[in-house]
């Protein structure tokens, strides 16, 4: 339901198109790893994966939980929430590994976070946290670069500055570009997997980011 929603409602508010580094066709069971800038992003990834007929189970923030009718939705598809900083934190690998071993795509945000800018431009991603590397090391599955850029002209900043990019966003339309790049093997070693991941989703950035025509010096 939700990506049969997102697929709806993006297309409403911005105009989306989505490419593919060629023959990159995440298969079954593989772990999509993308860049994360705002709010208004995971959306726009789901309605781009969807075209690919890609429905992934999402790694999201536990608090989405807490969200009325959105809280019920997640846990009924079997998304699943990352409880960051408390015990239950290394219950969502496991969960992750689980919805791999099923054959079901996962996918989850290398850099665990938000950034802090409150602009509307395109910075390259962040340091990832070591969760995709652990997962990728524990089940074997293939990790999939996925690079978007645009969201943050949806929705970025303070709330109030949210609010308004989200309400005007159906007058301005701005573009959104979702990129796929080719699936890799991470190497075994933790540090090692977490920049290559990083690297990897940093060029399928910065792809998306030049079909905008946006500046990718950062």
């Amino acid at each position: 339901m939700l990506s049969r929603f997102a697929a709806a409602v993006v297309p409403a508010f911005g105009t989306l198109t989505v490419s593919a580094d060629p023959g990159a066709r995440p298969a079954a069971g593989s772990i999509l790893v993308a860049n994360h800038t705002s709010l208004a992003d995971p959306a726009v990834v789901v309605a781009a994966l969807r075209r690919y007929g890609i429905e992934p189970v999402i790694l999201a923030t536990g608090g989405l939980w807490r969200v009325p009718l959105l809280g019920a939705a997640l846990r009924r598809e079997g998304h699943i929430a990352v409880h960051r900083g408390t015990r239950r934190a290394a219950d969502s690998l496991d969960a992750a590994a689980a919805a791999l071993a099923a054959g079901r795509s996962v996918l989850l945000y290398g850099e665990g976070g938000l950034p802090g800018r409150r602009d509307a431009g395109e910075s390259a991603p962040g340091p990832f946290r070591s969760g995709l590397a652990r997962l990728a090391a524990a089940t074997g599955a293939p990790v999939v670069p996925v690079g978007q850029a645009g969201a943050r002209r949806l929705c970025s900043g303070g709330r109030v500055k949210q609010l308004a990019g989200a309400l005007t966003a159906p007058l301005r339309r701005p573009g959104l570009h979702v990129h796929i790049g080719s699936p890799l093997r991470l190497p075994d070693r933790v540090p090692e997997a977490t920049e290559r991941a990083r690297e990897a989703v940093t060029v399928a950035w910065r792809t998306a980011a030049l079909r905008l025509g946006e500046s990718v010096s950062a």
